[in-house]
């Protein structure tokens, strides 16, 4: 009788990319020492892995999709993010850096969640540290059933048994199975591990969460093939030493791939944040120089965001340029406008912005209350408290018109701000008269210094 052999293949464990021979450098992610040999059995599922027999082709127009009904989460902020609500039979993969919340929050919604049985499957803690922060969260599920456990066959058993509606696995990259020769958190590990685990979801029509490890450069651990097999795709992320933070999507099938949600990590959990904006301006009885309010997109979401920076005569040859939560690099080519069409010297000033709350930003909105933060703290003047400020900057100094201003304004008139500075261009696709906040055309960055410093420029 003749017995299979097993396959043998040599696979990059940084981006998953198979070779037929040893390596000792990647050609796909120019990792060095990444290659390594995995023996796959014969029976594996990522290579069989199928729909069910029943499954026939159909006319698209005689496809229903009525009963396909989508699971709310108690709370908006969840809901905006997977675009709706929780889609039955999806994958969704979780990721973040260490430490960030991402147990915390999964946890939070398998004890809230209200439409069947929760099965919680954790490779990296006990029982009873799980209990432990399940006290600490709020009220328990009792159709919330923890288990501890990291081969994949008996997680997907009991999964058969109690048949829940949610399946959150903690995390992908600690599971296993045996027809895979290698260990836990191998590329070939984390691929057949989530083949199974898509296979169980979509014929028995069960949602399933995956947390998975980031690497020190902030992608998911293990192969890319990962995020294709998984229907949505979450990055939470923020500042371990502040309170927020923000899921954000980058891959969604079933909804908008511009949403976010923002919460606050507080010592029960994870708390919803309703209005952001007001949490992202500090509270002051006086004005300082060197503080602008500016005006950006998150995903679909308006938020005004304060700008810190501090300009200074620098002590060394040198002089410094550092930024936090702002594109160090668009920081630079901002003073070189400055500098060149501004008439600012600042080639030999110390330069340091901070954006609070400790968030990250990338919308170039921000550019007008960046220059403007910089040119207050620079002559000292402070700029007004209730104006805000939205536009790009561009490298000829002119103020560029940016999308979605309507969004913009009302929620800078919901704070009750009374004024707000946009690019003159703006005003050629709509007319902003209805609103009760002043707006302020500007199309140079020499015409913003004038109105704001005057003769102090």
């Amino acid at each position: 009788m003749s017995v299979k052999k097993s396959k043998t293949q040599f696979v990059c464990q940084s981006c998953g990319t198979i070779y037929p021979k040893w390596l000792g450098r990647c050609s796909a992610c120019n990792e060095w020492n990444s290659i390594v040999e995995e023996v796959v059995a014969a029976t594996s599922v990522a290579a069989k892995s199928r729909l069910p027999e029943t499954t026939v082709p159909q006319p698209v127009h005689q496809i229903s999709t009525d009963n396909v009904k989508r699971f709310q989460f108690q709370g908006n902020e969840m809901n905006r993010v997977m675009g709706g609500g929780l889609v039955p039979g999806s994958i969704t993969l979780i990721a973040g850096e260490p430490g960030i919340g991402k147990s915390t929050l999964l946890l939070d919604l398998a004890l809230r969640f209200s439409h069947g049985p929760v099965l919680y499957v954790s490779g990296e803690e006990s029982a009873g540290q799980i209990k432990m922060r399940a006290d600490r969260i709020g009220p328990l599920n009792e159709q919330c059933y923890i288990y501890c456990e990291t081969d994949i066959d008996s997680v997907l058993h009991h999964a058969a048994q109690i048949k829940p509606q949610m399946i959150v696995i903690d995390s992908v990259q600690t599971m296993f199975t045996d027809t895979i020769d290698s260990p836990a958190g191998a590329v070939g590990q984390i691929r057949e591990c989530a083949a199974r685990l898509q296979q169980f979801a979509k014929s028995k029509n069960i949602s399933v969460f995956l947390i998975g490890h980031v690497t020190k450069d902030g992608y998911i651990a293990g192969p890319k093939l990962l995020e294709h097999m998984v229907d949505t795709v979450l990055y939470f992320e923020g500042e371990r030493h502040f309170g927020y933070r923000i899921l954000r999507s980058v891959k969604n099938r079933f909804g908008s791939t511009a949403e976010l949600g923002i919460f606050e990590m507080s010592q029960t959990g994870l708390r919803e944040v309703t209005d952001p904006s007001e949490l992202f301006i500090s509270q002051r009885d006086e004005l300082l120089s060197g503080i602008c309010i500016g005006n950006i997109m998150e995903g679909l979401r308006p938020l005004l965001i304060e700008v810190q920076a501090l300009v200074s005569p620098s002590p060394y040859g040198q002089p410094q340029r550092s930024s936090t939560g702002f594109d160090n690099r668009r920081m630079s080519m901002l003073l070189a406008v400055l500098e060149k069409k501004a008439g600012f010297k600042l080639g030999t000033k110390d330069v340091f912005l901070n954006i609070t709350g400790g968030v990250k930003v990338d919308d170039p909105a921000l550019d007008l209350a960046v220059v403007i933060s910089i040119v207050s703290s620079y002559l000292d003047i402070t700029v007004e408290r209730n104006t805000c400020f939205t536009g790009e900057v561009g490298l000829s100094g002119e103020i560029r018109p940016v999308a979605r201003l309507e969004q913009r304004i009302n929620e800078a008139e919901k704070l009750s701000y009374n004024s707000m500075m946009i690019s003159k261009f703006n005003f050629k696709a709509k007319d902003f008269k209805n609103h009760s906040i002043e707006i302020i055309p500007v199309s140079k960055i020499s015409d913003v210094f004038k109105l704001l410093f005057g003769k102090h420029q």
